[in-house]
């Protein structure tokens, strides 16, 4: 049975441009790139090249460019950074629908003393500029926003975030995870201070990330040890990996107007495929402004655990809004924080289509659905 995969806001496959590009760091080109000699040397200059076509894809300069091991080692540290740089500050911002790379960290040094303003969200996920502008304080450490959701998909404002941060002299950070490669923007041209990504996002391997750091920001170093990354980040380079992102983000710029356009009008025919003809659905997050692979549909009176199973049987990979906790389902965070009702939120569906999806998928799916639904309905012990 073909496996056909809407899952990519949890991970994507490895491009197979991506998995060609790296193989000779592992078979002929494996030397350490921080050596003298010139077998390590050559390593060394394909890092460089990662490392430059990443801060071509970001906007930035390749100096500015820290390799990390994932996305929440670059949230971690740009946490940690800005609060060691900053000791007399005590005030973290941050919003109640961020990744937990970023919740778990604000809530631990809350534990040590630190105050901590969570934003709230509308029914639609979307922030208050208002509360937001109200936050900022001369005691802010660092705001910590996400450029997009992984969720429910919502894009940020992130410029205009940031420049209202820079204009009262605070630290701003984005966890831009889900945003690299699907939303245009130019870091040489914005605000932010720090900017998190990771590889297995946008078709690299699992196990490589980027912190971005403008430069004449203070920073600490999270991961001490030796020298490299400039002193910013200690561990041998993970060489084959980096090569790896750096062609990651080289074919994200290639295809950009592809993943805005094909993929978006993919998404809207799933979405629309399934709405009009599943009754009592619910769309969640700002339609408006979100991803263009992403879509969260609810579907009342059932859980979304039978709903991935079902989903499983027909080889279609998705994800549940819900978590199972304790043997009882409690809806996500983000999906509590939009207060979308319960006998929705439990069974909401994320759908995350990438380049690699095609409307022959997007068909067998809207084939499927609506009758799986309608069994799982009338098996449901949920009644209005």
């Amino acid at each position: 049975m073909k496996t056909i995969y809407f899952d990519n806001n949890a991970t994507t496959m490895v491009a197979p441009e991506v998995t060609e590009a790296m193989m000779p760091m592992f078979t002929t080109h494996w030397g350490n790139p921080g050596s003298m000699h010139s077998f390590g040397g050559q390593v060394a200059k394909y890092v460089q090249t990662g490392r430059e076509q990443v801060a071509e894809m970001l906007g930035c300069k390749p100096s500015e460019v820290i390799f990390t091991s994932c996305g929440t080692e670059s949230d971690n540290t740009a946490i940690w950074s800005a609060l060691q740089t900053q000791p007399d500050k005590k005030h973290i911002i941050t919003t109640a629908v961020e990744h937990p790379a970023i919740l778990q960290t604000v809530a631990f040094w809350e534990t040590r003393g630190y105050r901590v303003t969570r934003l709230g969200v509308d029914g639609k996920g979307r922030l208050d500029m208002d509360e937001y502008a109200d936050a900022l304080t001369p005691d802010t450490a660092i705001a910590s926003i996400m450029f997009a959701n992984n969720e429910v998909g919502n894009i940020y404002p992130i410029a205009k975030m940031s420049e209202m941060a820079r204009e009262r002299g605070i630290l701003f950070h984005t966890d831009a995870v889900q945003a690299a490669g699907k939303v245009q923007f130019d870091l040489s041209k914005m605000c932010v201070d720090m900017l998190s990504i990771s590889g297995h996002k946008l078709h690299a391997p699992k196990g490589i990330g980027v912190l971005y750091v403008r430069k004449g920001v203070r920073f600490r170093p999270f991961v001490r040890g030796g020298h490299q990354e400039g002193g910013r980040r200690a561990g041998t380079e993970n060489a084959p990996y980096i090569v790896g992102l750096g062609v990651a983000c080289e074919l994200a710029r290639k295809h950009f107007n592809d993943e805005v356009t094909r993929v978006a009008a993919l998404r809207d025919r799933l979405e629309k495929g399934i709405t009009s003809a599943v009754p009592d659905t619910l769309v969640n997050g700002d339609t408006e402004h979100r991803l263009p692979g992403t879509t969260n549909i609810a579907f009342r009176n059932i859980e979304g655990e039978a709903v991935l199973l079902m989903l499983n049987e027909f080889g279609i990979c998705a994800s549940s809004g819900s978590a199972c906790t304790s043997g009882s389902l409690e809806p996500s965070h983000v999906l509590h924080a939009m207060d979308v009702p319960f006998k929705y939120a439990h069974s909401s569906t994320r759908f995350s289509l990438c380049r690699y999806n095609t409307q022959e998928e997007v068909d067998f799916a809207i084939e499927k659905i609506p009758p799986l639904i309608k069994t799982l309905r009338d098996l449901s012990p949920f009644k209005d």
